[in-house]
């Protein structure tokens, strides 16, 4: 089976969303091939899991006062806040066969390729279940996943650089809560690309690029028209929506 990669390209919140539906229905319908995508989100978002509260987890105020989108992902997990200059994301979609059965089996069958990517950066990594990855224990990448129709959707960000307090203004975290010892005590725990070379956005790409390929019959692709046509819909009609975004 051969991959189609679709390489990086900036988004914003509600199209990057849509097109992992529209595509995973196009693997479904055995229209597409298994696909890989790399993407950025243009302007920066927070994204919040499945079953989340918007309200409850979101600052959105703060968020329409410096133009973030906010959304909600159809897979689980937390609160993610997604810089535009900040993280590389991709996601992998294809059909439940190609990858392993159990959950946490698939997240480090995937979770892999990132691993080898950072290692061509010089930076090793670890999988940490049951869907993070860590470098000296500090989390680099989160990953989220979700099943449907036989086909297997799991994306995630790998952090570049960090801005912890523009993310922790941006979720309903008080301002007196937002001290320094809070900053410190996240910087012990997260990590970024960046914190750890030199390398540039792109060379950081290009070595993820490389991890995620090894090995695999690919070719690089772009999004059928079909595609185009369903995610615009979707983000029309869903993503975009009050009511998809504040469900809960």
């Amino acid at each position: 089976m051969r991959w189609r990669i679709i390489p990086i390209r900036a988004s914003d919140a509600y199209f990057n969303m849509a097109i992992d539906q529209a595509v995973s229905e196009s693997v479904h319908a055995k229209t597409s091939d298994p696909t890989i995508r790399f993407y950025t989100w243009t302007p920066s978002a927070v994204s919040i899991g499945c079953f989340q509260s918007m309200a409850d987890e979101v600052n959105v105020g703060r968020c329409m006062e410096l133009g973030v989108d906010h959304i909600r992902r159809i897979t689980g997990g937390g609160a993610v806040y997604h810089d535009s200059e900040g993280e590389i994301t991709y996601s992998v979609i294809a059909p439940e066969p190609l990858l392993p059965k159990g959950i946490r089996e698939s997240y480090k069958f995937i979770c892999e390729w990132i691993i080898k990517g950072l290692a061509e950066l010089k930076i090793a990594a670890e999988f940490q279940p049951i869907n993070d990855i860590a470098v000296h224990g500090k989390k680099i990448s989160g990953n989220a996943q979700t099943r449907r129709n036989g086909v297997v959707l799991q994306h995630g960000t790998i952090l570049y650089r960090t801005d912890l307090n523009r993310m922790f203004s941006l979720l309903n975290i008080s301002k007196e809560k937002i001290s320094d010892k809070m900053i410190k005590s996240a910087e012990e725990r997260v990590t970024s690309i960046s914190a750890c070379c030199e390398a540039s956005m792109e060379e950081a790409y290009n070595a993820l690029l490389k991890g995620f390929t090894d090995g695999k019959d690919f070719y690089f692709g772009s999004f059928e028209d079909d595609e185009i046509k369903r995610a615009e819909e979707l983000k029309s009609t869903l993503y975009s929506t009050r009511e998809w975004n504040f469900s809960r």
